[in-house]
Parts: C-alpha cells; structure tokens; sequence
C-alpha cells in the first residue's frame, strides 16, 4: 500500500501487514528510503472510527473501494 503525499511524491509504503497477538504490525518505507517497523494496537484502530463522524464519508469509503484509479 503506498500513501502518497498532497504533492504526489510517495510519502509511505507499507510492504506487509501481520497480526502479532493483539496487535498490527507493520513494516515499510518512509520516503522511499528509511525504513520503519511500526505496531496498531486496538484502542489506536478504533480512534480511527472516531475520525470517520459523516455519515457521508462512510458511504464514500464504502464506494472508495471499488473506484478506478
């Protein structure tokens, strides 16, 4: 997954994403370059809902998935 940044130039790429325990880890490059290992507990996935309010914006991410690039 690449997360890219306003201007285009790639800020992120998560190369894989594995279930360890209770947690997400993952493990990618930031920047290209320097890379980095990082762990999603639960209470930080479930802050991310919180960020989510619109019910609009959930209709858009539902959709978001099967737009074309």
């Amino acid at each position: 997954m690449k997360i890219f940044n306003t201007d285009g130039s790639l800020l992120m790429e998560i190369k894989t994403l594995e279930r360890t325990g209770n947690y997400l880890e993952f493990r990618g490059t930031v920047m290209g370059a320097m890379p980095v290992k990082g762990r999603l507990t639960p209470e930080e996935v479930r802050s991310v809902f919180g960020l989510v309010k619109p019910w609009r914006l959930w209709w858009f991410l539902l959709s978001f998935l099967f737009r074309k690039s």
